[in-house]
C-alpha cells in the first residue's frame, strides 16, 4: 500500500499544471494559521500539496495510508517525530481521521515552528469535525475543479493572455469603470466557442481536462461518480440505501437550474422529505451541487425561500445523466450555459436569482458592494419583459446579458446593458 502511495505521488508530482489557488496561499505561507483545504474529490488538492511540498521542502502524509493514520491517531508525538523534522507538514485525506481536528490542535500547540497544512474532501468538517478545535487557529480554502481560466491555460497557452484581456474588461465594467468594446473587439471566436464546447461537456476535473481521448474522459468521469457514491457516500455518510441517493441525484441532474422543491420531489421518487433534506445537505457539503437564494424586497410579490440549484461540475452532471452529446445537439443546451455562467460568476461576489409570484425572472442578481447587477444568459433570444420590469424597478446601474450575437453596450433607461459571448468571463 505505501510504495503504490509513493509511485503515486511521483507520478502526479510529474504531471503538475498551475493552479489560481496558489496565488492565495502565497500570503500564508509564512504565517503561524493551520491551511485547510476543502473541495471535491479529484479536484487537485494531493497534487497541490506535493507541488508545494517539493516547492517549500516540507514533508507530505497521507492519511489514507492505513500505517500512518494509525501512528497519527495514536501516538501523535511519535508522528511527529518522524514527520516534523522540517518546517512544512502536508496532512493530505485528513478526512479518514475523526480525531483530526483535536490532534492537529495538539500539533499546533505544541509544535509552534512547524507549519501545518491540510487537506480533505466534502467529507471534511461535516462527518469529520475540525474547524471546532482550530477556531483562530486556521484558515480556510476550497479547492474546485479548473475554472474556464484555468482551463484554458492548460489547454491553449497562446489564448490565455488573450481571454485575461476579456476577462478583464468584465471585471472593469462590474466595478462600475467605463469600458469600450462592439463586435470588431472579440476575435478567436471559434476557438473560444471549441474550448467552451469542451468545457461544459466534460467539465474542469484535472484528470479529465488532461486527457484527450473523449471516449477515456468520459470514463474516467463515471469512475469519479461511482468513487464518490463509495467513498464520500457510503462510507463517509453511511447511506446504505444508494440506489435512492442515484434516484434523487439522476432527478437533480435532469432538472438543473430549475426551482428545488423537496416536497414536490418527494411526491415525485416516493422519498420521504427528511430524507431528502439529508441528501441535498451531503450533496451541497461534498460539492456536487451549489443552491442559490432567492432575491427579494418586495416580500408580497417576490419569492422568498425556494432555492435554485447548480452543479459544481458539469462534466460529472453529464456523467450522471449519460449524456456526453455536443451542445448544438443538447435539449438543455441552455441549463449547460446558465451552470457555467453560475460557476465562473461566483467569483465576483454573492449570486441569487429573481423570479416573482407572476412568473417574471432573471437568471441571477449579482450583489456587489451595495450595488445589484442582473445578469442574463441566453441563445440568441433577446432580453424579455422580466428583464425590463426588472430594470424600471431597480434601477441598476450595469446589467450582464451573455449571448451569441449582438456585442457591445446597449443602454435601457437608466441601466448600461453589456451584451457578451458566453465564453467571455
Amino acid at each position: 500500500m505505501q510504495n503504490f502511495i509513493y509511485v503515486e505521488i511521483i507520478l502526479l508530482f510529474m504531471e503538475y499544471y498551475p493552479r489560481i489557488i496558489e496565488e492565495d496561499l502565497e500570503q500564508w505561507i509564512n504565517r503561524r494559521e493551520v491551511v485547510l483545504i476543502k473541495g471535491p474529490r479529484q479536484s487537485g488538492k494531493t497534487t497541490l500539496f506535493l507541488h508545494l511540498n517539493e516547492k517549500l521542502n516540507g514533508n507530505y502524509v497521507t492519511l489514507e495510508d492505513d500505517e500512518i493514520l494509525t501512528v497519527f491517531e495514536n501516538n501523535p508525538k511519535l508522528f511527529i517525530k518522524r514527520f516534523g523534522d522540517k518546517k512544512f507538514l502536508f496532512i493530505d485525506e485528513a478526512q479518514y481521521s475523526k480525531n483530526v481536528g483535536k490532534i492537529i490542535k495538539l500539533i499546533f500547540d505544541m509544535y509552534p515552528n512547524l507549519k501545518i497544512f491540510a487537506t480533505g474532501s466534502g467529507s471534511f468538517d461535516v462527518k469529520v469535525q475540525i474547524g471546532k478545535y482550530l477556531v483562530g487557529r486556521a484558515v480556510y480554502f476550497e479547492l474546485f475543479p479548473l475554472n474556464f481560466e484555468e482551463f484554458i491555460l492548460w489547454k491553449d497557452k497562446s489564448l490565455h493572455s488573450i481571454f485575461k484581456d476579456y476577462q478583464n474588461t468584465v471585471i472593469d465594467f462590474v466595478k462600475g469603470e467605463k469600458i469600450s468594446i462592439s463586435e470588431k473587439d472579440i476575435s478567436f471566436i471559434r476557438d473560444f466557442k471549441d474550448l467552451l464546447e469542451e468545457y461544459v461537456i466534460f467539465g474542469g476535473f484535472p484528470a479529465i481536462v488532461k486527457e484527450d481521448d473523449p471516449d477515456i474522459k468520459k470514463q474516467l468521469l463515471k469512475n469519479i461518480y461511482r468513487t464518490y457514491l463509495e467513498k464520500d457516500v457510503f462510507f463517509f455518510f453511511n447511506i446504505r440505501h444508494l440506489e435512492k441517493f442515484r434516484a434523487f441525484l439522476k432527478y437533480l441532474s435532469f432538472t438543473n437550474g430549475c426551482l428545488l422543491e423537496l416536497s414536490k420531489v418527494s411526491k415525485d421518487l416516493g422519498i420521504d422529505y427528511k430524507t431528502l433534506d439529508n441528501y441535498l445537505n451531503i450533496l451541497v457539503n461534498t460539492y456536487v451541487i451549489s443552491t442559490v437564494n432567492p432575491f427579494h424586497r418586495n416580500l408580497v410579490t417576490e419569492l422568498k425561500k425556494t432555492r435554485k440549484f447548480y452543479f459544481v461540475d458539469s462534466g460529472l452532471r453529464n456523467a450522471i445523466l449519460g449524456n456526453f452529446n455536443s451542445i448544438e445537439k443538447r435539449t438543455d443546451k441552455g441549463n449547460l450555459l446558465e451552470n457555467f455562467i453560475y460557476n465562473e460568476i461566483k467569483k465576483f461576489g454573492d449570486i441569487k436569482y429573481w423570479r416573482t409570484t407572476g412568473k417574471a425572472e432573471i437568471d441571477f442578481i449579482l450583489l456587489y458592494n451595495d450595488e445589484i447587477i442582473p445578469i442574463e444568459v441566453k441563445s440568441f433570444r433577446d432580453i424579455e419583459r422580466g428583464f425590463l420590469s426588472f430594470l424600471k424597478t431597480y434601477k441598476p446601474k450595469r446589467a450582464l446579458v451573455f449571448t451569441e450575437k449582438n456585442f457591445g453596450i446597449k443602454r435601457v433607461e437608466r441601466t448600461e446593458i453589456l451584451y457578451l459571448p458566453h465564453w467571455f468571463i
